[in-house]
């Protein structure tokens, strides 16, 4: 019986920046729980790839290829969900990047692409499901920060403060929306053994060594607890930040 609460059978839910990586993970993982997936990417051919993959583990799935910086392909994710599937029931707000820069190398307008990178997308997309979450008097949401936005790391300035303000809002949402039965979660990664993070290392290695288990997180590490944060498993739990980093320190 108490395992049945950590299901996602027939929840929909919408994954950003799923078309590789912890995204893609998460997408995955959401769907071996028993949901049912739209996809998200700038790039339709990533999306449609890992909608694919869902479909063949015999669940359905949508691609929409959606930049999340725009409020309006944003909204139009938010309909064409409803459009296939009625409801909304998770949101993970995962779509971002980054860049190592030490901040006196930093222009202003690098600041400025990394906050709309990373911070705006979280807001404009919880803003566009939520007015469905509310409808249904229930929905989970969960935004992937980073061990940037909890720690000091050098070369992520603007990085770091853009996943800082990802935690911030969490807890924020948090509070608004709980009269609404919307529960508002964060995860924030350590090193990820993805695509993204050995194409932007230079020295993964150097990396490893800090880590107290040993190894770097695989997309799995952080698609179990995303599954927790959507399932009826944590129905007494919002505005928290779980840290997925391999140890205390790194």
């Amino acid at each position: 019986m108490i395992l049945s609460k950590f299901s996602l059978e027939d929840k929909v839910a919408i994954v950003t920046g799923s078309g590789r990586g912890i995204g893609k993970g998460i997408a995955l993982g959401f769907a071996q729980a028993g949901a049912h997936v739209v996809t998200c990417s700038r790039t339709a051919e990533q999306a449609e790839a890992t909608a694919a993959e869902i479909r063949a583990l015999g669940r359905r799935s949508i691609a929409v290829p959606t930049d999340v910086r725009e409020s309006v392909q944003v909204e139009n994710l938010a309909k064409k969900a409803m459009e296939e599937f009625g409801r909304i029931d998770i949101l993970v707000n995962n779509a971002g990047g980054s860049f190592y820069l030490p901040a006196l190398e930093l222009s202003e307008r690098a600041w400025d692409a990394l906050i709309r990178e990373n911070l705006k997308p979280v807001f404009i997309c919880s803003k566009a499901v939520v007015k469905v979450m509310i409808d249904q008097k229930k929905g989970a949401i969960i935004n992937i920060s980073s061990v940037a936005g909890t720690d000091a790391i050098s070369g992520l300035s603007a990085y770091g403060a853009s996943k800082a303000g990802i935690v911030n809002l969490t807890k924020t949402l948090a509070m608004e929306w709980a009269p609404y039965n919307i529960r508002i979660n964060c995860i924030a990664p350590g090193f990820v053994a993805s695509e993204g993070f050995f194409q932007t290392t230079a020295d993964p290695e150097a990396l490893r060594v800090r880590i107290p288990l040993g190894r770097f997180a695989t997309v799995e590490d952080i698609a179990l607890p995303a599954i927790f944060l959507a399932s009826d498993a944590s129905d007494y739990i919002t505005g928290e930040t779980i840290v997925v980093k391999g140890g205390p320190r790194l």
